[in-house]
């Protein structure tokens, strides 16, 4: 897929619509799971990547493939082991006899959406590597830089219940994803329909809108209006979380920068040039719980950063206005 330079302007109702069709486009199969989808495509459009926690089976790699399938974008799954090495991630340089000179294969990760299943199961080599990726959008090998493919996301997978042999992701790591979601179990309603689907045709889905309209909308949603008000209330939660007692690690700068973007553009997936308190709000936990860190008492009585989260919203006086 190509980069288009100057993306046509979309309007906020436009944006809504070809929002809502993505949604509906995925939910032929995700079953019972809109919130879900929802805030991975406000992480698409936001520019950012994903960082999934689950266990195994509840949808991942569908939820992955839906996302390119509906986008009409290349889709791109790394398996993350022990011995998988950053070539295998980022691509590699291999000598052609009949030509001799160096041909570069490029991995994965020049996908539009990429799954890294299991990230945690790679080595830190191997990890930094997607990592430094996902951060400068770009790679580089043998000394020539290669621009990655736009649009472009990552949606990362761990086991939330599986510790050994896996390497855990710092904190410094954590932060390069703009949002953290668990999908969970279906219903029982929506396991009954999945039963139904199983064993029948499988669904293909078509494309609802272009990776040039992905990207006419990922810089609009950067358009989005945010009041002084509301950056200010942003900048207050940041602070609230930085003295609260029971983390050890607040809120970034970069958490804030990531917080307004996600708020802006689940602004225009709701048809609003303007960012209101309620995107904020219904943001910050799944924005910020994972760049967080208890504090060890914390941690001993049980406590849990969406607990505390909630806390400090709750105890930030919210604007009067949104635009």
């Amino acid at each position: 897929m190509t980069e288009i330079a100057d993306p046509p302007k979309t309007a906020p109702a436009t944006f809504a619509e070809h929002f809502a069709a993505i949604r509906a486009n995925i939910e032929q199969v995700i079953k019972g799971k809109p919130e879900v989808i929802d805030r991975s495509l406000v992480c698409l459009f936001a520019g950012g990547h994903l960082l999934v926690e689950d266990v195994p089976g509840v949808g991942k790699t569908s939820l992955a493939k839906a996302i390119a399938r509906s986008i009409d974008c290349d889709f791109g799954r790394m398996q993350f082991t022990p011995d998988v090495l950053p070539t295998d991630v980022v691509g590699v340089s291999i000598w052609n006899r009949e030509t001799r000179t160096f041909e570069f294969q490029p991995g994965p990760v020049f996908a539009n959406i990429v799954l890294a299943d299991e990230i945690n199961r790679a080595s830190p080599k191997t990890q930094a590597a997607l990592l430094e990726a996902m951060e400068e959008r770009q790679v580089t090998v043998d000394g020539v830089s290669r621009r990655l493919a736009a649009p472009f996301m990552v949606l990362a997978t761990q086991n939330p219940i599986e510790h050994e042999g896996t390497y855990p992701l710092p904190e410094s790591q954590l932060d390069r994803f703009l949002m953290r979601i668990s999908i969970g179990y279906p219903s029982p309603a929506a396991a009954v329909e999945i039963l139904d689907q199983h064993g029948a045709e499988p669904i293909e889905l078509s494309p609802v809108v272009s990776a040039q309209t992905v990207t006419a909308m990922t810089a609009a949603a950067r358009g989005v209006y945010v009041a002084p008000a509301l950056k200010s209330y942003m900048v207050e939660l940041a602070e609230a979380s930085r003295q609260h007692r029971s983390l050890s690690l607040g809120v970034s700068p970069r958490a804030t920068v990531s917080l307004q973007s996600a708020a802006r553009a689940l602004a225009a997936s709701r048809g609003r040039d303007h960012v209101l308190p309620d995107d904020i709000k219904e943001l910050t936990i799944p924005v910020l719980s994972h760049r967080l860190v208890l504090a060890p008492d914390a941690q001993l009585q049980g406590g849990s950063v969406s607990q505390v989260l909630s806390e400090v919203l709750a105890s930030v006086p919210v604007p009067t206005t949104g635009g």
